[in-house]
């Protein structure tokens, strides 16, 4: 099974970013299933002093979430493909969101005012080379202690069914609307690399061994359900004692 890697990957998105707005909207509940994922955070007082990064923010739609579940909180969205982020600037915006063309790994080193007390996270880990370094330096470098993380994500639930009925969507809409749109390569970069990515339980335990505390999962609705789910961990606040709360 091929998938995309890094730059081509970057380029792919580059590539779709004209159309990708267009076909997300095709799904019915995508944006409805990435704002339950941001209410999912919990953020206190609608976000009043704090700080979201919004780690892989594509075009802005997780963004636009973002802002609705918590329109206080000032957010940093960072995204690797400048082709995405162009659209996502060409929309309207309050002063307190900023973008930044960085990709997850490069969020680590850059010179920012982290840590950060929340991570939003939408379709990102199918798409890092290592998701288990990622996670690592969010628990450590860009989460403060007690931060909390939200990962809205392709992840199938362990029945096959699920796989049968991914494939189906794939093979009947997301494929063809990709081909249709000149991005073939990237839609089928989606399809395979929902199938060869954790399931919810396993992306559950790779979040424990990352070292976050308070690890569950939630289902999103409608045909999602069982496709996509919501990850929801914190940081410890207290590491050396290992207090989860």
């Amino acid at each position: 099974m091929t998938l995309l890697r890094d730059r081509d990957l970057v380029r792919a998105f580059d590539h779709a970013s004209g159309t990708y707005d267009r076909i997300t909207a095709l799904n019915p509940g995508h944006r409805r299933e990435l704002l339950r994922s941001a209410r999912r955070l919990r953020l206190p007082d609608d976000g009043a002093a704090t700080h979201v990064l919004d780690l892989g923010c594509g075009t802005g739609a997780s963004t636009r979430a973002l802002l609705a579940a918590a329109p206080r909180a000032r957010i940093t969205a960072v995204d690797a493909s400048a082709g995405m982020l162009d659209r996502a600037l060409a929309k309207p915006w309050p002063a307190r969101v900023r973008f930044l063309n960085l990709s997850a790994e490069e969020v680590v080193t850059a010179q920012d005012d982290r840590p950060f007390d929340a991570v939003f996270a939408a379709y990102l880990f199918r798409n890092v080379e290592d998701p288990d370094a990622v996670l690592a330096a969010v628990a450590t470098t860009l989460l403060r202690p007690g931060g909390r993380l939200a990962v809205h994500e392709y992840s199938l639930a362990g029945p096959p069914a699920y796989r049968a009925l991914w494939t189906a969507v794939c093979r009947g809409v997301i494929v063809p609307a990709g081909t249709a749109t000149g991005n073939r390569a990237l839609h089928l970069h989606l399809w395979r690399s929902v199938l060869g990515f954790d399931t919810a339980p396993a992306f559950v335990s790779r979040l424990t061994a990352a070292g976050f505390a308070d690890v569950r999962s939630a289902p999103v609705a409608g045909w999602q359900t069982g496709i996509v789910h919501t990850f929801l961990a914190r940081t410890r606040r207290d590491p050396a004692a290992g207090d989860a709360r």
